[in-house]
């Protein structure tokens, strides 16, 4: 757990990378929305083991570094994983809307479906859910509050020396959906 300039960052990871990367303003309510994306997995708290990347992901978030290349480990549906890369693809300061994102993936008439997959998301800014609008540009949903996904986008505009390049973790490994992976409840909620 660090704080940031965007309230606390808890991440999570497995032995293959970042699994979770959470925003919030109390540590109890981020190991509560923890708890229940990964209902099934054995959770131990150790954090001298993320401070580095927790500390990278401060320093970008306060304009100092560029966002760091972190191993990931996603797990999600192959559809998912779909909108997961186009996402990462989406190139820093500019957003594309749900609609845009499903044509990209060969989907044109699953937007709500892309919206889902966004809302799945579990590790925040590190695959750049907060570059994806409702059609027309509005900002849409954003499980870490609409203000954070504001300051973000400003953040990638303001900063070009500073933008989030999701692309350059080119030892992204994302997984299929597994028992340890994202809870349903999640994935609803964020309908």
């Amino acid at each position: 757990m660090v704080e940031s300039p965007l309230g606390l960052v808890l991440l999570a990871a497995s032995d293959a990378g970042i699994a979770w990367f959470g925003l919030g303003d109390s540590e109890p309510a981020l190991q509560r929305e923890l708890r229940s994306d990964f209902p099934d997995a054995r959770l131990s708290r150790d954090d001298a083991a993320l401070r580095a990347s927790g500390e990278k992901n401060v320093a970008f978030l306060n304009g100092k570094a560029p966002c760091p290349a972190l191993a990931l480990d996603l797990r999600g549906t192959p559809f998912q994983r779909r909108v997961w890369d186009e996402l990462r693809a989406i190139p820093a300061g500019t957003t594309r809307s749900y609609g845009e994102i499903a044509a990209r993936i060969g989907k044109p008439r699953a937007a709500r479906a892309v919206g889902a997959a966004v809302g799945a998301n579990p590790v925040s800014l590190l695959v750049p859910c907060h570059r994806a609008l409702r059609t027309g540009g509005a900002l849409g949903g954003y499980r870490w509050g609409l203000g954070r996904k504001r300051r973000l986008l400003e953040l990638e505009k303001a900063r070009p020396h500073c933008r989030i390049d999701a692309r350059a973790a080119s030892h992204l490994r994302l997984r299929g959906a597994d028992k340890t992976g994202p809870s349903r409840e999640h994935r609803r909620r964020e309908r």
